[in-house]
């Protein structure tokens, strides 16, 4: 078999669902890097804090490994994984970054509960008080036992949810019928699934199992035999599609959230605060009615915890409608710009959880010249936290950092340098000692700046 072979089959069984053979394999395409056999890419500016991975939905099939060897394949100054109410893929991830010397960051996605915006639209379109949320900055995929129950119950009440939903779906959709433990759980290695797992296997078990899938979709779809079947040309807009009309809102399984359905985000950042990470808010577009009061949203996630806030932004700028995106610019510019004030690091990711999504944002496009800036000292903050406290129990919410920072923006900044000169490939073996908590942060950073003219 060829060099070149080899190495595509390798980077093929980091997307297994056996850690074993994602970890062989990773190992090995390390060693062929470095023994000159794999081309070594110019860095760019270019990076993806907020990228799924197969422990939730990636519409690539990416495991934390393989993201990690993207980011070093491609030159991305930071790569970053966000997976929906689950942290199986953290200490993978962490671990790949720190073998390959890839900047990375590792956080959770979920919904909550904001009952003092009840009744306004956030991010999740035709849910009031409802809120896409996050938590970032973890260190591993091991947290006390308390933060681990609250996750347990919140994938338990997700899983409850999907086949709720399912059940229905299989109403509508008799004959076709899909089992939940069968059809939709072999599709995740820790058995985790998303309803994008569960749209993708409806379209694929409907093409193996049914004589004419065209005409089936014709008659549960409403569509015309000719709109069906420009449709599932495109698999991208097809899935949508049957998101869409099947369990989104107005679909016939869709379920309608209230005040229980989620947890309080009061209670999310709990869990987050809990294992030593950062409760994160996202913002979608600053077109609902909640975050066009997004000022007093702010304030009231940071009263409550917040300390980042996360944006994807090719859905901000990449639109073909001028005028709606010329609106959507200008409430982007706005949110990074209260952000900044208010000391809030901007995390930015293309999600990669549907078909045909950037591996990184187009940081040359002039639309996001003016935020750019932003974006990369955010995710350096959030690496510098988790370097530190990886390393030396030292990150931004521990004791240390709780002494010796007077407010929060003086604490960004310094965690701002920390990322800059923390090498992602150190290990808390080989560096213990190093650092201590007895030292201030300017010291802190003079010593870590010594480690480095050291070894070059």
């Amino acid at each position: 078999m060829k060099a070149m072979e080899q190495v595509n089959l390798l980077e093929e069984q980091l997307n297994s669902f056996s850690s074993a053979e994602r970890t062989k394999a990773l190992a090995e395409l390390f060693e062929r890097f470095q023994a000159g056999d794999i081309p070594q890419p110019e860095m760019r500016d270019a990076l993806n804090v907020h990228a799924h991975s197969f422990f939730s939905y990636n519409a690539y099939g990416f495991s934390p490994s393989a993201l990690a060897w993207l980011a070093k394949m491609n030159g991305y100054s930071m790569m970053g994984i966000v997976d929906f109410d689950t942290l199986d893929g953290v200490d993978e991830f962490l671990g790949a970054c720190e073998l390959l010397g890839v900047r990375g960051i590792a956080g959770i996605e979920t919904r909550v509960y904001v009952p003092e915006f009840k009744e306004a639209e956030i991010n999740s379109p035709g849910e009031p008080g409802i809120a896409y949320h996050m938590g970032t900055g973890f260190i591993s995929s091991h947290v006390p036992d308390y933060v681990e129950a609250g996750l347990t119950d919140i994938r338990q009440s997700a899983e409850a949810r999907n086949r709720q939903i399912l059940a229905k779906v299989n109403v509508f959709l008799a004959p076709l019928e899909l089992d939940y433990e069968m059809d939709i759980l072999p599709l995740t290695p820790s058995g985790y699934a998303t309803e994008r797992h569960m749209v993708y296997r409806i379209a694929q078990k409907a093409g193996e199992v049914l004589e004419d899938p065209a005409g089936f979709w014709e008659e549960k779809l409403g569509l015309s035999l000719n709109e069906v079947q420009a449709v599932m040309k495109d698999q991208t807009a097809f899935q949508n599609l049957l998101r869409k009309r099947l369990m989104k809102q107005g679909g016939v399984a869709y379920v309608q959230p209230d005040a229980g359905t989620f947890p309080l985000v009061d209670d999310f950042h709990a869990i987050v605060q809990g294992a030593g990470a950062l409760p994160c808010s996202a913002w979608l577009d600053g077109l609902s009615r909640g975050e066009q009061d997004i000022e007093r949203l702010l304030s009231l996630l940071m009263e409550k915890g917040a300390r980042a806030l996360n944006i994807v932004p090719d859905r901000n700028w990449n639109i073909k409608d001028p005028d709606l995106k010329a609106q959507k610019i200008k409430e982007l510019y706005r949110v990074v710009t209260l952000a900044e004030q208010r000391g809030l690091p901007v995390l930015v990711g293309t999600e990669m959880n549907s078909p045909g999504q950037k591996w990184v944002d187009d940081f040359e496009a002039p639309e996001l010249a003016p935020v750019k800036d932003s974006f990369i000292r955010g995710a350096l903050t959030i690496y510098g936290h988790t370097r530190m406290q990886r390393l030396w129990e030292m990150g931004a919410t521990s004791e240390w950092a709780e002494e010796n920072f007077p407010d929060w923006i003086s604490r960004v900044r310094f965690f701002e340098d920390a990322g800059r000169l923390i090498p992602p490939e150190w290990t808390s073996q080989a560096v213990h000692g190093w650092i201590t908590q007895k030292l201030r942060p300017a010291q802190v950073k003079s010593r870590i700046r010594k480690e480095n003219e050291s070894k070059t």
